[in-house]
């Protein structure tokens, strides 16, 4: 279903108006549509996730559309959503995307897997402008197994979903489907543990049982695992490929930006990179240490109180 992005106080002017009538609008009308349209094209895209996991999609969307700008929620106060019940879930999800409209963004990316499956319904219900949700990357991997078996590395509540399922179901019939929940991977990320040879131990004992399950195709099915993902290619070698749905987001939502014409207009003056700021519910200086760990380069994170 389309998600429209539009103020309430604006709707009659940016609803479509028939050929016909045009030439009974004055230029001041065209003018103030176009205006409103600008305006809200630049305002920047949210994104959230119960910590630092969102992180990867945030990468994934600055490649895609690097001239965008970007604010970014992460609720650790409240991480992992991944051991909370799906009503919690949903609260929490709502409470953070009030919070990021209230920034003005334009359009929302849930960059957690536990989040979408849980709220992404509730959440369109209950908010005008377009959101875009995590899909565990089920289709893809069932088109690239060779052996017919296929592992989802999640959440305890991801693997609990029904919209996981529905996805097996719907995607990879006739294919052996391991799903397993990895909480303590989450944990690791959150505490900014992504090398080392206790990590890649830790990642060793977890995956062991996956392997040995003689999956070909290991689908990471939580945001929080890519930021593992160099160790989790070294421990899985070439037993089996290892699959996300970082780039499938960015593009989707570049597709959505399209449809609404709410790409971000370029001034021939400007840098290049759109600009980025950062939230979290918890503590900031430790999230900024994480966070900047898992993206490459320095960033600075407020505190949000919801």
């Amino acid at each position: 279903m389309k998600q429209w992005s539009i103020d309430s106080e604006a709707e009659a002017d940016t609803q479509p108006v028939r050929p016909a009538r045009d030439a009974e609008r004055s230029i001041e009308a065209f003018d103030s549509e176009k205006s409103q349209t600008v305006r809200r094209a630049d305002a920047p895209i949210g994104v959230f996730d119960s910590g630092v996991g969102g992180l990867t999609i945030l990468s994934a969307l600055r490649a895609e559309l690097p001239h965008e700008h970007y604010i970014y929620f992460g609720d650790t106060a409240h991480c992992p959503y991944g051991t909370r019940s799906e009503a919690e879930i949903i609260e929490l999800s709502i409470q953070a995307s009030r919070f990021l409209i209230e920034q003005g963004v334009k359009l929302i990316v849930v960059a957690c897997n536990t989040a979408s499956q849980a709220a992404l319904t509730t959440l369109r219900a209950t908010f005008s402008l377009p959101f875009v949700g995590v899909v565990p990357a089920v289709k893809p991997a069932a088109s690239a197994t060779r052996k017919g078996r296929i592992g989802v590395a999640a959440t305890n509540q991801a693997v609990r979903a029904a919209y996981l399922h529905q996805l097996i179901d719907d995607f990879a019939s006739g294919i052996e489907v391991y799903a397993v929940g990895y909480p303590e991977l989450v944990m690791m990320v959150e505490a900014g543990q992504l090398d080392g040879p206790e990590v890649e131990e830790q990642v060793r004992r977890t995956f062991t049982p996956l392997l040995a399950s003689g999956v070909d195709v290991i689908v990471l099915g939580c945001t929080h695992f890519p930021a593992l993902r160099p160790v989790i290619e070294r421990v899985v070698g070439g037993q089996a490929q290892v699959i996300d749905s970082g780039k499938a987001v960015a593009r989707r939502t570049h597709a959505v930006l399209d449809t609404e014409a709410m790409i971000r207009p370029m001034q021939a003056e400007e840098d290049e990179v759109g600009d980025l700021h950062l939230w979290c519910s918890g503590d900031p200086i430790s999230f900024s240490t994480v966070a900047s760990k898992v993206l490459g380069y320095h960033v600075a994170v407020q505190h949000a109180q919801l």
